[in-house]
């Protein structure tokens, strides 16, 4: 995001809003910026897809939920989000696409869920509820208001509650110049282990990394003030 103080253009960070993002990286598509607070890597708005084009990109995605190959894919997730929900958990698949595995495989495991997606389930009454888990399975990299949408997830868990993300991870600017995950146009936001660090920081929440791409924020409970060990 572009901002302007009397009269100098400056780049903001969409994610804590901090002024002055230093310069990261230009490939084709454009330039890259990192904030120096959080860490998050970002395009400028002037480079995100319109509405459109990101359906368009979707759309060409054949996922069968039934696949071996997906589903291995989304166990990455499932596994250790499985071992530390409690029986018959309420949930929300948020940005499920039109077919979504994780969903079936924890509906399977007999856990309560919830669909949303801007495109493909677009049902903005789940995002007023609250609920026991929250998944985003190769979705925050596309969001063009990373503060809004997370805030608005993490406030919808309930305390003890676990937000399970799937996204690649940014390690350095050298594999970041090289990387195929930024070429996809829809990708405009790329975390980090420092983003989530500080994200957990700000909400006062644990942080787990589990691989190379999952991560799982945990809600205080209220009673305790501490996150549950669930």
């Amino acid at each position: 995001m572009r901002d302007s103080i009397e009269g100098v253009s400056t780049v903001v960070c969409p994610l804590c809003g901090q002024r002055d993002a230093g310069h990261f990286c230009r490939d084709r598509r454009g330039d890259y910026y990192r904030c120096g607070r959080c860490h998050l890597v970002f395009v400028p708005p002037a480079l995100f897809p319109s509405a459109a084009q990101e359906k368009a990109e979707y759309d060409r995605h054949r996922n069968d939920p039934r696949d071996p190959g997906y589903r291995r894919f989304h166990g990455r997730l499932f596994q250790p989000l499985q071992q530390r929900l409690a029986p018959g958990s309420e949930g929300l698949d948020f940005g499920c696409g039109p077919a979504s595995a994780l969903a079936a495989m924890l509906r399977e495991a007999g856990h309560r869920l919830a669909l949303y997606d801007r495109f493909y389930a677009h049902q903005p009454e789940v995002l007023r509820r609250e609920y026991d888990f929250i998944t985003a399975t190769e979705v925050v990299e596309h969001l063009h208001r990373p503060d809004a949408v997370l805030q608005q997830l993490w406030s919808s868990l309930r305390p003890g509650g676990i937000l399970g993300l799937m996204t690649k991870l940014v390690r350095d600017r050298e594999a970041f110049a090289s990387w195929h995950y930024k070429n996809d146009p829809t990708h405009v936001v790329f975390f980090s282990r420092p983003t989530f660090t500080w994200l957990a920081a700000k909400w006062h929440a644990g942080v787990e990394f589990i691989g190379q791409d999952v991560i799982l924020l945990s809600k205080a409970t209220r009673a305790s003030g501490q996150t549950d060990p669930r």
